[in-house]
């Protein structure tokens, strides 16, 4: 298990993003172009945001029937990452435009989607370039 201290430094040792668009997943891998554009979009929107408690908690069965609908991302990573102490292999983020800040629900395979969140504030940024950029790929 791999323990970092900072969120945002996480998303650059992902594997691999996947795009879940109503429900549909598409996986880009480390070197390919989608793979590139999607985290250099990701690191702008989330640079000099602040981590904040989350407001709940993940439930996976509700987290997987959501993920049916709208537009998610998810950073998927090679093993067990731990920060704040919490585990993780992957995280997930439902995109929504206007979302000035986001649960980042974490995925191990012994518990799915259930449990405590991260919470990022974008600091007078939302999603809507990125949500654009997962719209068009």
């Amino acid at each position: 298990m791999v323990i970092m201290e900072n969120l945002c430094e996480v998303f650059e040792s992902s594997e691999a993003i996947n795009i879940y668009k109503e429900g549909v997943k598409t996986s880009y891998s480390v070197g390919e172009k989608e793979y590139i554009d999607i985290l250099s979009c990701w690191n702008k929107m989330i640079e000099n945001s602040r981590e904040m408690p989350a407001f709940g908690v993940s439930l996976n069965h509700y987290t997987l029937a959501e993920m049916k609908n709208g537009l998610w991302v998810e950073f998927e990573f090679d093993g067990k990452i731990e920060v704040n102490g919490m585990d993780f292999e992957k995280l997930l983020i439902d995109v929504r435009k206007e979302h000035s800040g986001f649960n980042l629900i974490r995925y191990n395979s012994r518990s799915g989607y259930d449990g405590r969140c991260y919470y990022l504030d974008l600091v007078d940024k939302n999603m809507a370039v990125l949500y654009d950029i997962l719209q068009k790929i």
